[in-house]
Formats: C-alpha cells, structure tokens, sequence
C-alpha cells in the first residue's frame, strides 16, 4: 500500500515536471516590432544609416540568441526604419507613422538633434518609449521626459574637456570653423572657450560652414590672416574632411583639431591620409578599432561582415541602446507597459553587450535625466588610422548633478 502510494507520488511529481519542462520547453514565440527613425539618406546618413545598421544588427544578434525573454514568452525583434533625413517634420512624421500606423511602442536611432528635439517635444504623451544615439544637443535630456533615454553624452560635456586638452598643449589663439548654427555644435564650442579662457587662451575667430559647404577657402584665408596657433574644426564629417584637405592645400601648418566621430573610410572619400596627418578628434571615446574593447572588435567586425563597410564611430550609440532596451524589458517583465520599461531603463546597469565605455552614475547606465555618459578621449589621425591617444577629463556624476540643475 505504501509502495503503491509512493509510486503514484513519484508519477505525479514526474507529471509536474514533464509539465513544467514542456511548458519551457514550448515557450511562445512572439514578434515585438520596433522602430528606427533616422537620416537614411542626405549628408547627415554619415551618421544615421549606420546606426540604424548598428539596431538591425543588434536585434539579429538577441533573436539568434532567443529573443527578448518575457515570463513565458520569447519575442524575436522586427525593426521598421523609416528614414527622418535629419528633419525636424520628417522625424515627427516618421515616428507619427510608427506610433499611429505600426503600433511600435520603441523607437531608436536618432543621429541628430534638430529631428530628435521634434520629436521629444511630443514623446511624452505618447505610450512609447524613445531611445536617442548620437543626437548631442544638451537640451534632449533637460526636459525630464521620463520615457526619454539617450546613449550619447551632451557635447558641452565632451567640449569643455577638449578646451583643457587644447589649453594643457600650450595653445592661446585658436581659430574655430564649424556648422555653428547647430546647437549641438555651438554648445562644444561655447565649453571649449571657457576652459580654454581660463588657461589664458583665447579663440581669435569663429567661422561658420554649412552642411552642403565643400570650398572652405574663403573661411580659411580669413583663419590664416589671424594668424592662430591652433584651428578647432566642429562639424559633420564630409565638410570637415575637405576643411582639412584644403587647409593643407593653402598652406596653413598649424595643428587641427576637430570634433567630428567619422571613421577613416568617411574622411580617405575627400582627403588623403598625408593631408590627415596629426589631426586630432576630441570626442567620447567611440569605436576605434585600434583601442576597441573585445565587444568592439567584434562589432566592428561583424557590423563589416552584414554591411561591406566598416562601421562610424559613433554607430554602437544605437546598438548599445538597443540591448538596453532588452534588458529593461526582461527586468520589467513586459513588452505592453511602456512606463515599466521606461522606469526600469532608468535602474538599469549597463549591459554586457555594450561597446562603448559607459561611466555609470550610481552603478546605474542612465542618471535620473535619461542621460548615460562615456570617457572622452583624444584620438590622433596617424598613418592612416585614428588612434587613441589619451583618456581627457570625464566627470560623469558631476556633469549628471549640472543637467538636473538646467530648466
């Protein structure tokens, strides 16, 4: 009786597990769409078609991997990219249409700050979860949107470490020349002077280009006759790359520095690795194969595997954004609540997957602004290759504790 009694136990007991194995065994497989609004096209998808590269990847890799684990579910990723050419209504229009028409409730990318400033106007009120790369205007992550996160530091953050680089190199007449109607950039800039003015330099001019400038002549002869010890270039890479060509070409012999995050296939299209030569990029410490992390290598390879060309510097912005997006998901246990997700982004650590070098705030990926922060570094152009020179200040709590402070 009291064998027949433990059999029937074990066989119940080995009903349950069979149940349970079964049932993790055959566990749903669901597709969760997610979107990319981005310059896909035009002279800003230097930057935005590779990061929108950089999410497709990102989700290949988590679907080989199982997908987004959620109780008994497993949702595989399905990215929608629709090209915002950088425009602040194209952007609006194109998240618009991936709300309203595709019920995607994520949405990534973001390259650049005058699209992805149109849209956070209205994110907030929408039952979504926004996720901001490369996009460096400081105002993004001042507006204390909660379902608003961005990978990419503010560029006064990366500006103001710059100047003191510049400053500590001995140079006190520097010449500026950039895209100074973009906030982003005239925010480096503003940073720059400021460290550089205590240091007793000065900047003695400020020239502007535009996005579609190529002959910076004009610009660069008026440099010249102030006669500077140094010029700082700040702006998108193709106009950068002909102000350093032809700033050779006119025979100005002073050191470049410039802050730009192209790769070199971006820069070899317009200038030659002579006219290269020496030129500084004072930026977040992004990828650069030659002092990438083991997650960077195979980034960087894999990303030239799917894609034939290698990938920007700035492009794991957006990958990186996208396994924080899985994790936050699996930690709030939900792809339907858009406020779990976003509450969990803002307790997440940084993921292990990730390529940039993240400075945690609290142990945390994201402040309490949405705002994550890397290392800046100094990266030198030589012999055909950007290398990375030396880590330049970077005080993330620090700078976290300023934004909290801005309106």
């Amino acid at each position: 009786m009291k064998l027949t009694a433990l059999t029937a136990a074990f066989a119940l007991a080995g009903t349950a597990a069979f149940t349970l194995a079964g049932t993790a065994a055959f566990a749903a497989e669901k597709t969760l769409d997610i979107g990319v609004s981005d310059a896909l096209t035009g002279g800003a998808a230097v930057y935005g078609l590779p990061q929108a590269n950089a999410v497709k990847m990102a989700a290949k890799e988590i679907n080989a991997g199982g997908g987004i684990k959620v109780g008994d579910d497993n949702y595989m990723l399905n990215v929608i990219a629709y090209d915002d050419k950088a425009n602040p209504t194209e952007a609006s229009n194109a998240v618009r249409k991936l709300i309203d028409r595709d019920g995607v409730k994520y949405i990534l990318g973001f390259c650049c700050s005058g699209a992805t400033g149109a849209v956070a106007s209205f994110i907030e009120n929408e039952d979504a979860v926004m996720l901001v790369g490369n996009a460096a205007e400081r105002s993004i992550t001042t507006r204390e949107i909660p379902n608003l996160t961005r990978t990419r530091p503010p560029a006064d953050y990366t500006g103001a470490a710059a100047g003191t680089f510049v400053a500590e190199k001995g140079h006190k007449r520097v010449a500026v020349l950039g895209a100074l109607d973009v906030g982003f950039y005239a925010s480096y800039v503003d940073a720059f002077e400021k460290e550089l003015n205590k240091a007793g330099g000065e900047i003695v001019t400020r020239e502007s280009f535009g996005l579609k400038d190529r002959d910076m002549s004009p610009q660069l002869t008026k440099i010249r006759a102030q006669e500077p010890d140094a010029i700082l270039v700040v702006g998108y890479v193709e106009p950068a790359a002909f102000i350093y060509r032809q700033a050779v070409e006119l025979g100005i012999d002073v050191p470049r520095y410039g802050f730009t995050s192209g790769s070199e296939e971006q820069f070899l299209r317009v200038a030659t690795s002579e006219q290269m030569e020496g030129v500084w990029d004072l930026r977040p410490t992004e990828l650069t194969l030659l002092s990438a992390s083991e997650n960077g290598i195979a980034y960087h390879a894999n990303y030239s595997a799917d894609y034939g060309i290698a990938p920007s510097p700035s492009s794991p912005y957006a990958y990186d954004q996208t396994y924080a997006l899985k994790d936050a998901i699996e930690a709030a246990g939900t792809v339907d609540d858009t406020a779990a997700v976003a509450s969990a982004l803002r307790e997440l650590a940084v993921p292990d997957e990730v390529v940039m070098q993240y400075l945690p705030v609290d142990g945390k990926m994201f402040d309490p602004n949405g705002q994550a922060y890397t290392s800046n570094g100094a990266f030198q152009w030589q012999s055909g290759n950007w290398v990375f020179v030396q880590d330049l200040p970077s005080d993330a709590a620090a700078y976290s504790a300023f934004l909290s402070t801005i309106d």
